[in-house]
């Protein structure tokens, strides 16, 4: 079905977006628990669609067609969008739908019947054994014999990205009270408020404790809470905090790799599995709640194997 674009009317976009997408985002936060990052995306996809739907004169809900959510995204695709930005959306769109016609805003689930673009899957970067052991020295000798606050924290950071594997979000979550010495784990909160318990090693644990005990105090003031790690001001450290303190610290590295936290959690999960850790146990720590999605990290092993049978091979 093809559609002739017609003008937007500022009464019908508001219908659509203000009123529905209040009722959505509650939904989102309360019974789906997504995080506040996913429910951005989420309403921000769905105002881009309603934007939409309205210069198509469609202005309300139970108006939304098939075509017109494929016209959408068509658009999308010709702006440029990335292939798992499209299939982000699309899995949005569906979302809403569903929801929609459960709650009687529209008579039939359109989005049902919506493929998901497959999103280009790519091996992802990460370091050597030697080159986290590079990054961890560089590390200490930033650290100097007069321990800096600064220096420790972020010693204590990248210890925990790489020991555990858990996302930025997740770090950036954790309060003093998740940390369980006497067996060695960290108490994380991942996608959608799911708890899991992460093994922490002992470099980390040091780490963690000399941010405590000798450097968190300089960092905290009355609205630092029980967070673990601090920034600016006393707050809560923020995601573009942590992936700034990693990016700096891997420019230790010759040719530094563009690597943040998301590599270093790369880096973990094909560390660990290249030293005998099945897949389950692997698909644990992450969080991960496919078996699908750990698996990549064995091909990411065994590409490597590749390269160094074929770089030490006489006969490769």
């Amino acid at each position: 079905m093809a559609y002739s674009v017609k003008e937007s009317s500022p009464s019908n976009l508001k219908y659509m977006s203000s009123e529905v997408l209040t009722r959505y985002e509650e939904y989102l936060r309360l019974q789906k628990n997504f995080s506040d990052h996913t429910i951005r995306a989420y309403i921000g996809d769905l105002t881009s669609l309603f934007s939409f739907c309205a210069e198509l004169g469609i202005s309300n809900t139970e108006q939304l067609t098939l075509a017109a959510i494929r016209s959408w995204l068509a658009t999308q695709q010709n702006k440029g969008g990335a292939r798992t930005t499209i299939a982000r959306r699309a899995v949005a769109v569906r979302t809403f739908t569903a929801w929609a016609t459960k709650n009687g805003l529209i008579n039939e689930d359109v989005g049902a019947r919506l493929a998901t673009p497959k999103s280009q899957r790519t091996l992802p970067h990460v370091l050597s054994v030697e080159e986290t052991e590079e990054v961890f020295a560089s590390l200490e000798n930033a650290l100097g014999e007069e321990s800096d606050p600064h220096a420790q924290r972020n010693i204590a950071i990248v210890e925990l990205l790489y020991s555990t594997g858990i996302r930025v979000s997740e770090l950036c979550g954790l309060d003093l009270e998740d940390i369980d010495r006497a067996r060695n784990t960290i108490r994380v909160f991942g996608k959608g408020r799911k708890e899991r318990t992460v093994p922490l090693g002992a470099p980390a644990l040091r780490a963690i404790d000399a941010w405590i005990n000798n450097a968190r105090s300089t960092y905290l003031m009355n609205n630092s809470g029980l967070a673990l790690f601090l920034g600016a001001r006393g707050k809560r450290i923020d995601p573009r905090t942590v992936r700034e303190i990693v990016y700096t610290a891997l420019q230790a590295l010759p040719n530094a790799p563009k690597v943040g936290p998301h590599g270093l959690r790369h880096s973990a999960a094909t560390h660990l599995l290249e030293r005998g850790a099945d897949l389950r146990t692997v698909q644990e720590i992450l969080g991960h709640a496919s078996l699908a999605t750990t698996q990549i990290y064995t091909h990411v092993s065994e590409e490597r194997l590749k390269a160094a049978y074929k770089q030490a091979h006489p006969r490769a």
